[in-house]
């Protein structure tokens, strides 16, 4: 036997089973994944498995506050608040000038997800009692690592006060001394409510009652168990954290600190409302250039309920003396105060970037949603609905793909088998692919997606039907089947490799520029057309040259596909020795 030439690599000539165990093993390792995770079935979308659609129409006083920039903030607001629901696959996203649709699949709280979506968060200035990074070691807790190290509040007319750093504070040598000092502090209330019945109740009293004492003892003791045993790394922990509490309550909670590490919070009860919050900007400060900075303006009442609580909080030691900015039950800010703020104007300057400086002065100035919203339209989508929509999408998949399937058969015969079992093989890959990206990613099947999966079969039998033709071609060159099979794959490979191309751009493209559903579609597209030049590369050219050695097809057969009288193949190529010229031209 002759050896392959120079530069030309028999591996794939010779060892195709390992093209071919290689994808068996993905495969097998797939399907292991499916079931170690439990989810044997892709997630499905809304318009699949029923739920509600909400269509939100923005409104504001100034026709000027509505747009894009706005529009957008609410959509990020609004997905963050339907998301913390435990929804992974709520569509939130504008449609025109002055709307916003959201879609919530089945499985959530319809009622509970409107009145999250829609309305204004409440917003609290809340003391606070006690922080630590969440996770951080027992043995050395961090009093306060929270981003209040760089940021302080300040008032407007008077100079910046030097902050006293958070660092200062000497850290508890142990859980124990900890816990004591937070239970210290929920029994002294540094900042006691503002509830003025309940502090004229508590002065009237001439000695608390044995029953008051033990109970408000008990109270701090399970807010302080609660407080230990609080992880803001866990999500489902983030979220229950507070879950309930009055204005009027002391209360947990969770933000994130400059370092981007999770910081838990005990914190007293709300001293001033996000109502009390006329208007907030956020400013780059040109005169000693800080950097960006957000300025509040308080209304009247505001005001003196700020000047209280910052000259309060200005005479104790960190992380008392910082006051915690409560959105939606999380921690966006939490300053420390150095002076009394009572001039109704107050800012929060530190090492802000543009964007944080915007978000946090939106966070005042609107209360979470930089826009008022009224619900336009409540549609729900029937769980019905859906399998009727499915069903009719599984039925004409299967008719496009029994279509492909009796032409192949038809005009192919033998080869058929290879292009049927590496439409097989795409199949398993795509429905495990899908099925895993629903828990990883929060991938969701709607049906623009089924669409995009349907139309991959085209796609995919476009692949074998380029190769097929050129090993045809080569045969009627008067070839044999596996010289053929080698000579047409670097052709076909080129062909399939620039049409899979352009697909997948195109499906890329349609991604970026759409939004929604057909999102989808594109991403369905693109992921097919990926599978389609691997099952190509490592199942179709391997499990070809592996037959090609076969009789039934290296011979010909009638109903192999390659009988090379049906293809009009030209007598076998021959090579025959030209006589050489002979040396004498007079013998010529």
């Amino acid at each position: 036997m002759a050896a392959p030439k120079k530069g030309r690599s028999a591996s794939a000539q010779s060892r195709p089973g390992r093209s071919l165990a290689l994808i068996l093993i993905a495969i097998a390792a797939l399907t292991g994944g499916m079931f170690a995770s439990g989810n044997t079935t892709p997630r499905l979308g809304i318009d699949l498995a029923g739920g509600t659609s909400i269509t939100l129409e923005a409104k504001s006083g100034q026709e000027s506050a509505i747009n894009k920039t706005n529009m957008n903030t609410a959509v990020d607001i609004m997905n963050r608040r339907v998301n913390g629901l435990g929804v992974s696959e709520a569509e939130v996203q504008t449609q025109g000038d002055r709307n916003i649709i959201v879609n919530i699949p089945k499985g959530t709280n319809s009622e509970q997800a409107r009145k999250q979506v829609g309305t204004t968060a409440k917003l609290y200035f809340r003391p606070v009692l006690a922080t630590e990074v969440s996770g951080a070691a027992a043995a050395s807790p961090t009093p306060s690592a929270s981003n209040s190290s760089s940021k302080k509040a300040t008032d407007k007319a008077t100079d910046k006060a030097t902050e006293k750093a958070s660092s200062s504070a000497t850290p508890s040598a142990t859980a124990t001394s900890q816990g004591r000092a937070v239970t210290d502090a929920l029994k002294d209330d540094a900042t006691p409510s503002a509830s003025s019945s309940a502090s004229a109740s508590a002065k009237a009293s001439s000695s608390p009652s044995p029953s008051a004492s033990s109970g408000a003892e008990a109270e701090a003791a399970k807010l302080q168990a609660a407080y230990t045993a609080l992880d803001c790394r866990k999500e489902g922990q983030r979220a229950k954290a507070g879950e309930g509490a009055k204005p009027t309550d002391t209360t947990l909670a969770c933000g994130t600190n400059s370092q981007g590490q999770w910081q838990k919070y005990v914190l007293g009860p709300a001293e001033v409302a996000g109502t009390d919050v006329k208007k907030a900007s956020a400013v780059y400060d040109t005169q000693s250039a800080a950097g960006w900075k957000v300025t509040m303006d308080f209304t009247s009442a505001g005001a003196k309920k700020f000047g209280d609580i910052t000259g309060k909080l200005a005479k104790n030691q960190p992380p008392q003396n910082q006051f915690a900015i409560v959105l939606d039950g999380s921690v966006v800010s939490d300053p420390s105060v150095s002076q009394a703020l009572t001039g109704g104007n107050a800012e929060i300057s530190g090492s802000f970037d543009q964007t944080e400086a915007k978000d946090l002065a939106n966070v005042l100035s609107y209360g979470a949603l930089p826009l008022s919203f009224r619900e336009q339209s409540v549609t729900t989508v029937t769980a019905a609905l859906g399998g009727e929509q499915l069903h009719a999408g599984l039925i004409a998949g299967a008719i496009g793909l029994g279509l492909v399937v009796i032409y192949l058969v038809l005009y192919y015969r033998g080869l058929s088998l290879i292009a049927i079992a590496s439409l097989l093989v795409s199949a398993a890959l795509t429905y495990e692919i899908m099925t895993l990206l629903g828990p990883t990613i929060h991938f969701a099947l709607n049906l623009p997606a089924v669409c995009g999966a349907i139309v991959a079969i085209g796609i995919t039998a476009d692949s074998f039907i380029v190769f097929f033709e050129r090993i045809r071609d080569e045969i009627r060159e008067g070839r044999t089947l596996r010289p053929a099979v080698e000579r047409a794959w670097p052709r076909a490979r080129r062909t399939i490799l620039v049409s899979d191309f352009v697909s997948f751009l195109a499906a890329a493209v349609l991604f970026i520029v759409t939004v929604g559903k057909v999102q989808g579609f594109a991403f369905t597209l693109g992921l097919t057309t990926v599978l389609d030049v691997v099952v190509v590369f490592l199942f179709t050219k391997p499990l070809m040259t592996i037959l090609a050695r076969k009789q039934f097809f290296a011979n010909g057969h009638s109903w192999s596909g390659l009988d090379p009288k049906r293809l009009g193949a030209q007598p076998p190529l021959r090579r025959t020795r030209r006589p050489s010229a002979p040396a004498d031209p007079k013998e010529a």
